[in-house]
């Protein structure tokens, strides 16, 4: 002991046997590695698996949260156009939303979730728009619901004129939520593709001024006294989810006495037929 503390001469023999007895304690602790390692690989996979688990389920939840959220981005920009085009209305107005659609082709209606017993004073003929243009009117009213009839009804009659230089016409639905015809007009009547197609206030029923249509087609064949004019809805009739009830002139109800209230379309269909007769004269 003394001969290896000073001279450190052992301790290459140490060393030589060690190295020759290393393969034999790799051996003996093959076993034991071999099993250390493969529980914690598998211990190190069920990890994974559960973490992918919990990050997909976190994923799911964050997408349907962000779905949720651009849908309430979505209603709140439906919203606030609604309200800007309520200043742009000037009447007293009620947001209603729209219960379901008429599925009848030869029908252009719906259903709000306004009646008579909400207190609100809706009444039958009353029109509604949505956040960029007349939509049409209250054609019956329960205690619940109220159904509406679109400006796209083939009965449906809209008194309009031209915002560019004023020219009064009638717009009828054609049952098709893309197109009005705008009848008895001369083919030479002051009217082009692209003109603005205003509400007239003739009647009393739709506010003076509400954007209606786009004139999209005209077509003049000189063998007949009035030119095809089509025009396109500018509201989103097949699209718009909330709608705004208006009040004109912000009264509560018609004024029985006022012939400028009306119930139906008598007075309109008289303005119609004078317009023909009108456009025959001129042509």
């Amino acid at each position: 002991m003394t001969l290896d503390h000073r001279t450190n001469y052992v301790n290459s023999i140490r060393s030589s046997i060690a190295v020759l007895v290393y393969p034999f304690q790799y051996l003996v602790n093959f076993p034991a590695n071999v099993g250390d390692w493969a529980s914690e690989s598998f211990t190190s996979r069920k990890t994974l698996q559960e973490d992918n688990s919990t990050l997909r389920t976190q994923k799911l939840i964050l997408t349907t949260q962000l779905q949720k959220l651009n849908f309430i981005e979505s209603e709140n920009i439906r919203l606030r156009n609604l309200l800007e085009s309520s200043k742009r209305v000037g009447e007293r107005i009620l947001i209603a939303e729209l219960l379901s659609v008429d599925m009848d082709p030869y029908k252009q209606q719906v259903t709000i979730n306004k009646g008579s017993a909400s207190g609100d004073d809706i009444y039958t003929g009353q029109p509604f728009v949505d956040a960029k243009g007349v939509m049409g009117k209250l054609v019956h009213i329960s205690p619940l619901s109220s159904t509406a009839l679109l400006i796209t009804d083939p009965s449906h009659i809209l008194p309009i004129q031209v915002n560019r230089n004023g020219l009064r016409a009638i717009a009828k639905g054609t049952g098709s939520q893309t197109r009005l015809e705008i009848p008895n007009l001369p083919n030479n009547a002051d009217i082009k593709v692209g003109d603005l197609l205003v509400t007239s206030g003739l009647g009393c029923i739709f506010p003076v001024g509400y954007p209606a249509a786009i004139v999209v087609e005209i077509n003049i064949d000189p063998s007949l006294p009035f030119a095809e004019v089509l025009a396109e809805p500018i509201a989103e009739l097949d699209r718009s989810s909330e709608i705004l009830l208006v009040w004109p002139g912000g009264k509560a109800k018609p004024d029985p006495s006022n012939p400028c209230q009306l119930e139906d379309n008598s007075e309109i269909k008289d303005k119609e037929d004078s317009t023909s007769v009108e456009g025959k004269k001129a042509s």
